[in-house]
């Protein structure tokens, strides 16, 4: 396993916070955790009385799944208005589309099949590519998002006719607590850390948002000078390029693990230590 050997790491995972921060002291380095998001529930007042009736009623309904997070809330969602039941049954007889490993694997905890899964490195194009095949012209299709809307990927399904309905179990707000996301700002414009490992685009979304308009050109020149970033895969990279800052690194296969031992190598590389 490759050695931080005491580098200071920040960390803006919220929901793996403490394993992703005891993963980097394990290979030598100093975790600098600052949870950059947190997941809030979204209402569905109308989940049993639309989507999942009209779920239940099509003839050949497609369900494409994008996070394990978005089908375990739409479970808990319809638990709570007594629609469970009806909701496993309905996919149960769907083609059901997984953009990757985590959302097959909610299904597969339920019992449930999964019938098309997009491949590696599991980004909006690969589940276009996956259900490319498929006739969707006047089907129903349901379209289970993460913590916001994936707009490319509805828009296409509507071009093609589908009946497209959408469904936002929980969506991504700031921290409630944003001190330690304020403090790690005047971190890495002070250049305190050696690197900036970010597992999803919404963290590059929300440093910027707390940068402000203040101190957002000094946290993008930092990023882009003397601290190292890292990002989980090929969406969080083109969010980061997107605002300025070309990661150095980009996981592949696009997990926490591969994304952390390559950093430490890069910094390895580059002789950055803390």
């Amino acid at each position: 396993m490759p050695d931080f050997r005491g580098a200071r790491i920040a960390l803006l995972e919220a929901r793996l916070s403490e394993e992703t921060a005891n993963l980097v002291r394990r290979m030598g380095g100093e975790p600098v955790s600052a949870p950059a998001l947190r997941e809030a529930a979204h209402p569905i007042r109308d989940l049993c009385s639309g989507f999942v009736a009209q779920l239940s009623r099509a003839p050949e309904p497609v369900v494409i799944c994008l996070t394990g997070a978005g089908v375990r809330a739409l479970f808990a969602q319809a638990a709570e208005l007594g629609c469970e039941d009806a909701l496993q049954a309905g996919l149960a007889r769907a083609i059901t589309v997984c953009r990757g490993p985590k959302p097959a694997g909610a299904l597969t905890a339920r019992g449930l099949p999964v019938s098309i899964r997009a491949g590696d490195p599991f980004t909006t194009t690969e589940v276009l590519a996956a259900i490319e095949p498929l006739q969707l012209s006047g089907r129903f299709v349901g379209l289970v998002h993460y913590g916001e809307r994936n707009v490319t990927l509805a828009d296409w399904l509507r071009e093609r006719g589908a009946d497209v309905h959408e469904v936002l179990p929980y969506e991504w707000h700031l921290p409630e607590d944003t001190g330690p996301l304020d403090r790690l700002v005047d971190d890495i414009v002070a250049g305190k850390l050696d690197a900036v490992v970010f597992t999803s685009q919404v963290q590059v979304e929300h440093l910027l948002r707390i940068a402000g308009p203040t101190r957002k050109q000094a946290l993008i020149a930092a990023l882009q000078t003397r601290t190292l970033t890292g990002a989980i895969g090929p969406t969080c990279a083109a969010t980061l390029e997107r605002v300025g800052v070309p990661p150095a690194v980009v996981a592949s296969p696009p997990k926490l693990t591969p994304l952390l031992n390559a950093v430490a190598e890069a910094l390895e590389r580059l002789g950055a230590r803390g």
